[in-house]
């Protein structure tokens, strides 16, 4: 789609793109199907992986074009390992690097239609150009009249329209993907309960609103920490669909990855990330979901800061609580204290076998169970995931509620920042330390 063109310009269109999509993935798998009875179990793995990657491809493309919800959409599931195998996700991963941003005038539009006012009316001034572009919105550097310099970020006009378009298109690809899991990965996927989480925290993302009461409740949350730096909204600048934040400098997290950076400095980094991941996961039961670097930045001082509060998962204080005593069980070793946990948290029925969910987790769990230096790249990631995904079809484990879709995503996400690092520090001793903070925090032992 071009930069230029409004989101809502031939919804039509939009349909037939993503059901001509979900048309052409289907039929891919369905004829590397049909030829597996005539191939060698290697060739037939090969095609097999080949029809992958062509799939993936395609969807990153149509995501592309069509921009707004459906390619968001698609960001959400490019952490899904029992949809696709890791070689997909990758290429589908393609959807989290920036898009064109749009037009000045449309966006200038945009933000006269919430306010009445032009964007030079309102700031003494503000950058044509964009600094960041993204799914479903882009970033613009501006000055209040006060002198302070702030970010402001706008919603492409027309996204709000197609979401429920796209949600009801993404129906027809995840039975899709549902059908390919069952018949060619063995693996058993509940797409209604994947669909409603998606489908939640996209409308969440499109009302900045909500964003901006994310934004008070991290600020009070970690006000405390200043070693982390947050935004601060605008509120008279702010709307459901223009955030106005005070601007925040620094490196993108990106930047910091790399050998080439300061050891000691990535090894803060990494440390501060994973400590921040596991105190709201424990502590707060608040979760910031979108953990692509390019949503955290590394200031001067050094302070992490985090932007982007659109995607954050609020758990029950049943889950949160579960989820510590699960934390705390892992650390004990302890099999029938982790069990109980993973019922509470509605991984396991009370009548089922715990044995095998338990292996699952000490395999996941590697890291903080490795009571030593142990470096990010130990991690096969991929290779887990598969060895997960087998266990699971052996003893139908296929339980996977709401609450654990975006912390998946998370958790996915904390892997691959750590890898980026690439910290040697001994993870075992920090997740004590970070369980123990939290079991305190909350008066719990």
């Amino acid at each position: 789609m071009a930069a230029g063109k409004d989101l809502t310009s031939g919804r039509a269109r939009r349909a037939m793109k993503i059901g001509g999509l979900a048309s052409q993935v289907g039929s891919s798998y369905l004829w590397t199907s049909l030829r597996r009875p005539f191939l060698a179990s290697s060739r037939y793995e090969r095609e097999l992986l080949d029809t992958h990657l062509k799939n993936a491809r395609r969807i990153v493309e149509g995501s592309k074009q069509l921009r707004g919800a459906f390619m968001k959409l698609i960001q959400m599931l490019s952490t899904r390992a029992d949809l696709l195998p890791g070689e997909a996700l990758d290429i589908l991963k393609a959807t989290q690097s920036s898009v064109p941003p749009m037009d000045y005038p449309l966006i200038a539009k945009q933000i006269k239609r919430e306010f009445s006012k032009t964007p030079e009316q309102l700031f003494a001034s503000f950058e044509h150009e964009a600094f960041a572009a993204a799914s479903l919105g882009q970033v613009h550097r501006a000055r209040l009249k006060s002198g302070e310099e702030v970010a402001v970020k706008i919603q492409y006009p027309g996204v709000d329209a197609t979401v429920e378009q796209d949600l009801g298109n993404l129906k027809l690809l995840l039975r899709t993907l549902q059908a390919i899991a069952g018949d060619i990965m063995r693996q058993k996927i509940d797409t209604k309960t994947i669909f409603t989480e998606l489908a939640e925290r996209l409308r969440e993302e499109i009302d900045y609103v909500t964003e901006a009461r994310n934004i008070a409740e991290f600020n009070r949350l970690l006000g405390g920490d200043r070693e982390i730096l947050l935004p601060r909204v605008i509120k008279e600048l702010s709307s459901r669909r223009v955030l106005t934040m005070t601007y925040i400098d620094g490196y993108r997290l990106g930047d910091v990855f790399g050998t080439e950076t300061d050891a000691k400095l990535r090894a803060w980094v990494a440390r501060k990330y994973y400590c921040l991941l596991w105190r709201q996961i424990l502590e707060f039961g608040v979760l910031h979901t979108d953990p692509q670097p390019g949503n955290y930045l590394v200031t001067y001082h050094p302070k992490l800061g985090i932007l982007d509060f659109g995607s954050v998962r609020h758990f029950s204080e049943p889950v949160r609580k579960a989820s510590l005593h699960l934390a705390q069980a892992i650390i004990a070793g302890d099999d029938r204290a982790m069990a109980a946990a993973l019922v509470k948290l509605g991984y396991l029925d009370r009548a089922q076998e715990p044995a095998p969910m338990v292996k699952i987790i000490y395999m996941l769990f590697e890291p903080v169970i490795t009571d030593r230096p142990y470096h990010p790249d130990e991690f096969d990631a991929i290779g887990k995931a598969s060895a997960v995904g087998e266990i699971a079809f052996e003893h139908k484990l296929y339980k996977s509620p709401r609450h654990s879709i975006f912390l998946l995503r998370a958790l996915i996400g904390l892997d691959g920042i750590m890898k980026g690092l690439g910290a040697k520090m001994n993870y075992a001793a920090l997740f004590r330390e970070c369980v123990r903070h939290a079991a305190k925090a909350r008066g719990a032992d």
